[in-house]
């Protein structure tokens, strides 16, 4: 899941003289400092004032809003078929959106 958009990245960038900011892999991002000629990563703490300030991505809040959809169906689910198995299978997907919303330092 993306934690941060390209578009914030690149604003912080010409913000702060960096340039040509790319994505190593998922929510690592490096840049080329202001005067240097090697890319840096965007430190973590960078990251977070970003995330701090443009609250969540366009996949964050589908999976949000997904896992309380899936969670307001099993609780009809459940009174309807008498059975906790849908309440289960709920919890499951929202523990594992949850788990998908941290952000790794």
């Amino acid at each position: 899941m993306k934690h941060y958009r390209d578009e914030w990245i690149e604003e912080w960038c010409q913000e702060n003289g960096w340039s040509e900011p790319f994505a190593e892999r998922n929510d690592h991002y490096w840049a080329f400092p202001p005067n240097g000629v090697i890319p840096e990563p965007i430190s973590n703490l960078t990251l977070q004032v970003i995330k701090a300030q443009k609250g969540m991505t366009l996949h964050e809040k589908i999976w949000l809003g997904c896992a309380g959809i899936f969670s307001l169906l099993a609780v009809a689910f459940t009174y309807l078929f008498k059975t906790p198995m849908p309440i289960v299978f709920a919890f499951g997907f929202s523990a594992i959106t949850a788990v998908q919303l941290e952000i790794e330092l």
